[in-house]
């Protein structure tokens, strides 16, 4: 997943770069949810019910994407792999924006079921299931921001050859699998909040 051989600080600590690349992005997060972040302007219920259609969108791009490019590294295509990841890469980046505008400028969702509605009749078992996948993509969410980030800077940094020689193919395989649930549920979840239940902002 790389082109560049020449030594240089990012390359030298991979580490160090992801773990700071993951503080920002926590701080981030965490930041806009508790409202200490505020660098989001307002944004109304239509917005946020565009932003919730977009997100979507794009973590279903980036699933495409991040599962093409295991399959093609599976085939020993590295260039073309590297294409597919850094697509998934970027798309997640554009959610991250978006979701954090939603969050920042906006406001969540929290999942109401009626009777009539789908299953509606067992709410009682169909909530805790969503809140649990609902629990699981975040968790994942949470985790797999280092585990993603690693081996992209090492993708980026080191050549082909010289990957052999890292954690890349080892840590990438961890970050395709959590990225990959983490991403279904994410769209699953909006899935069921947008389009089969109802929801009110919290």
């Amino acid at each position: 997943m790389a082109t560049a051989s020449a030594e240089g600080p990012v390359k030298r600590h991979p580490l160090a770069v992801t773990a700071v690349l993951s503080v920002v992005g926590y701080v981030l997060v965490l930041g806009s949810f508790a409202g200490i972040v505020d660098i989001f302007p307002p944004i109304g219920e239509e917005t946020v019910l565009l932003f919730s259609d977009a997100i979507a969108v794009i973590n279903s791009l980036a699933l495409t994407a991040l599962l093409v490019g295991y399959v093609l590294i599976r085939r020993g295509d590295v260039w073309r792999h590297r294409a597919a990841m850094l697509t998934a890469f970027t798309l997640i980046l554009g959610f991250l924006v978006l979701y954090l505008w939603k969050i920042g400028g906006g406001f969540e969702k929290s999942i109401v079921i009626r009777e009539g509605q789908f299953l509606g009749a067992y709410a009682g078992i169909i909530e805790p299931i969503y809140l649990l996948m609902l629990a699981i993509h975040i968790l994942l969410s949470a985790v797999a921001v280092p585990v993603v980030i690693y081996p992209v800077v090492l993708g980026l940094t080191h050549t082909p050859a010289e990957l052999t020689e890292t954690a890349h193919a080892r840590i990438g395989r961890i970050a395709v699998a959590s990225w990959s649930l983490s991403l279904f549920l994410g769209v699953v979840t909006y899935f069921l909040l947008n389009h089969v239940y109802s929801w009110v902002p919290r």
